[in-house]
């Protein structure tokens, strides 16, 4: 009996300490974007304008707007997209409205009276959601008459000089996409928000300028972005066979020598979800998509002989970034088990020193945002107590989260087919607004609920066994478990205090 459970203890050590170096090695990696950035940053080149005042060169735009149920923010769009200042005699609008409920009656009489307004728009319907965001897209490139196509999500809000900045930085002819950054407009609504904003600001300047700026491969982010027409077609158009059909298409594309270029100086309002039932559907698709591009890509970038090393390192870490849930999340488990081994095999000792990996690539990922957050807020005391307080608690969401997100991920590798599930918009722009009586929430609590509840308590034991492992205990894992019983802890909770 005893042979079996050292055999137990040893698949579990090496499962434990997988994990843990697969998540070191995705912190190493964005140290390395860190100093990519700061580079960056010194050779930042200024933005011209766009001359408009010869219009046989000003390209035509397309501008998609790709949207389904989106009653509460229709309004707010086309009113957005009607203001763009671009000249009227090169620009079109295509609303793409897979909707199946009364927004479109309202979309129909607001893209008529803008119409009447001289605004080249129109209103496309199809049969069905064949290929679901992809499928809407490609429908629509068939008749785009623009050489420039413009995407924008139902929840975003580009100022008015958004095409005059990005239009120009197509001025060499191998740039197939340009990307802005996203910004948000109710940040501060709750700390739902406020976390989610933090990560995304992250990917919006450590991420992504950190990769476009050595060559590495970037995604184009599904909104808040324009493609050369010439770019989409030659990569084999949009393909609805994974959840994050703008992952994809993006990696075909760089795969067939295009360059993409971000552009951190140009920012586009967006709204952020603000119950846990969207804030699940979209993380569960942006993590499933990202497994599923990794299957689907892997392969096509490794065999690419004129890749760089660096890009490829890079390109493998950018497939498998959802992955790192379902790494955190198996850490997690298995760090019971592990202290409970430790205390048990005392022989085995020497081997838990490789847990302080789990340490030093927090202080990677601390060090990393503190970096971006001192360079938008300042870096005196007063702002490093607040990015304290930001830090660790979206850190301990994120591990909240992994639950979720590490199914989503399972999901995706083991190529298990799901439905585009669109994240509802609520039209929140400030703290008075509120989201109930929203038509588009569940009403039944998630599935994963009761599972997250049962690890809060999981990790609760966790906590209580730092106390009864041992002749004096062992408290080595006691701050990780504490992070991630609170995590499951607010994940459990607001899923039943933010349902409609």
């Amino acid at each position: 009996m005893e042979y079996f459970w050292l055999n137990v203890s040893f698949i579990v050590m090496g499962l434990y300490s997988f994990s843990l170096l697969l998540v070191f090695f995705y912190s190493l990696a964005q140290l390395n974007l860190l100093f990519n950035y700061k580079r960056a940053q010194k050779n930042k080149p200024k933005l011209t304008p766009l001359d408009t005042s010869n219009l046989d060169k000003v390209p035509f735009v397309t501008i998609q707007l790709p949207v389904f149920n989106e009653l509460y923010v229709m309004e707010r769009l086309l009113k957005c997209i009607n203001e763009i200042e671009y000249p009227r005699e090169r620009l079109e609008i295509q609303v793409l409205d897979d909707s199946t409920d009364e927004s479109v009656e309202l979309t129909k009489r607001i893209v008529t009276d803008l119409q009447k307004g001289g605004l080249d728009i129109v209103q496309i319907r199809r049969k069905d959601r064949v290929g679901f965001k992809a499928g809407a897209l490609k429908e629509g490139l068939k008749s785009a008459k623009g050489e420039l196509i413009a995407i924008f999500d139902a929840d975003f809000l580009p100022r008015k000089d958004w095409l005059l900045k990005t239009v120009p930085q197509f001025d060499q002819s191998d740039i197939g996409v340009v990307q802005t950054k996203w910004e948000h407009i109710n940040h501060d609504y709750s700390i739902l928000t406020e976390v989610q904003a933090f990560a995304l600001d992250a990917h919006f300047t450590l991420e992504q300028v950190g990769r476009n700026a050595e060559g590495h491969f970037i995604n184009f982010n599904g909104t808040a972005g324009i493609w050369r027409k010439e770019t989409i077609i030659d990569a084999g158009n949009w393909e609805g066979d994974t959840l994050t059909e703008d992952l994809d298409l993006s990696y075909r594309a760089q795969l067939k020598n295009w360059k993409f270029k971000y552009l951190e100086e140009v920012e586009t309002p967006s709204e952020l979800p603000v119950v846990m039932s969207a804030i699940r559907s979209q993380q569960f698709r942006w993590n499933k998509g990202g497994a599923e591009n990794y299957q689907k890509m892997i392969k096509k970038v490794m065999k690419k002989k004129e890749l760089p090393f660096g890009t490829k390192v890079h390109s493998i870490l950018h497939l498998l970034n959802s992955t790192m849930f379902l790494n955190v999340l198996i850490v997690g488990i298995l760090s019971i088990p592990m202290l409970y081994i430790k205390n048990e095999w005392g022989h085995l000792a020497w081997f838990f020193k490789i847990s302080s990996l789990f340490i030093v690539s927090t202080v990677i990922f601390f060090y990393c945002y503190w970096e971006l957050y001192r360079k938008k807020k300042g870096s005196g005391l007063l702002q490093f107590l607040e990015y304290n307080k930001t830090f660790f608690t979206f850190y301990t969401v994120a591990m909240g989260f992994s639950f979720h997100n590490a199914l989503a991920v399972l999901e995706g590798h083991r190529g298990k087919r799901s439905d585009f599930i669109r994240t509802p918009k609520f039209n929140i722009q400030e703290l008075k607004d509120s989201w109930k009586n929203n038509k588009y929430i569940p009403k039944k609590v998630h599935k994963n609920t009761i599972a997250e509840g049962l690890l809060a308590i999981y990790f609760m034991f966790g906590m209580y066994s730092a106390f009864t492992v041992g002749e004096t205990g062992d408290f080595g894992l006691f701050p990780f478990h504490l992070l991630l019983f609170v995590g499951f802890g607010f994940i459990f909770v607001n899923s039943f205090r933010t349902q409609g």
